[in-house]
């Protein structure tokens, strides 16, 4: 079975994306908002916490992961060799937009996946300069549900202004793309927005898909908040959450 981490709903929008091209796809998601955000954590407390949560998901029969949280990728570097396959979602988002030739790109993201350099260090190494901006707050008001609000769309246009003539912005957090409409009123009608979520799924590529098994929802946090945000974020309805301590 595939597990998906990340700290909330972000990594949704993988699952969402792998069950439209294989529904019999069975898969464990984790959403760990019982912890402390995972672009707050020092990178040993952070590789620490997602060991535990990765033995957690292999004792449900997990056999491969996808870490759906750019704070979080960047730690597998540091995890604990599991015997599984691990995929995060930095690669195929460099991957990805590199593809695109973008003139002028932008990132934005967590604090944690901005301040760390691995968006910049890899354009960089593909000689593609980047304009990056930390958007913290935008993930925090999605996962509360909020995906309109005046403050949602005042904070969207502070961080984006210095951006707004980018031809292309990579979207270095999975929770963004719930708000990309609201995200395209503050940058240029010719700005295109990079959603590395397809990336991500054309990486794992065939999945085994069975019809005996169902897919898993987990949570350290608010499984009814976990349900509802979901649900106004990115339309799908969660109908198993379970609520765990680790």
């Amino acid at each position: 079975m595939l597990g998906i981490i990340d700290w909330g709903i972000g990594g949704i929008s993988i699952h969402k994306l792998i069950k439209e091209r294989m529904p019999k796809a069975a898969i464990l998601y984790f959403s760990d908002t019982g912890a402390t955000p995972y672009g707050k954590m020092q990178r040993r407390e952070l590789a620490a916490r997602l060991d535990a949560v990765v033995e957690f998901l292999k004792s449900h029969g997990m056999t491969r992961l996808v870490i759906g949280c750019n704070a979080a990728s960047t730690a597998i570097p540091d995890l604990a060799d599991h015997g599984i396959k691990i995929d995060g979602v930095i690669v195929p988002a460099v991957e990805a937009t590199s593809k695109l030739n973008p003139s002028k790109l932008g990132v934005i993201g967590g604090r944690r996946t901005i301040v760390s350099g691995v968006y910049r260090n890899a354009f960089a190494s593909k000689g593609i300069n980047v304009s990056q901006r930390i958007a913290q707050p935008l993930s925090g008001l999605i996962e509360s549900g909020d995906t309109s609000s005046d403050l949602l769309r005042a904070e969207a246009k502070r961080i984006l202004s210095p951006l707004k003539n980018c031809s292309h912005i990579l979207l270095a957090c999975t929770h963004y793309p719930a708000i990309e409409s609201v995200l395209r009123d503050f940058v240029s009608k010719d700005t295109k927005f990079v959603d590395p979520a397809a990336a991500v799924v054309k990486k794992l590529g065939k999945l085994s898909e069975t019809s005996d098994k169902s897919d898993r929802f987990f949570t350290t946090g608010d499984a009814k908040q976990m349900k509802r945000s979901a649900k106004l974020a990115f339309g799908v309805d969660l109908t198993r959450i379970e609520s765990v301590k680790l």
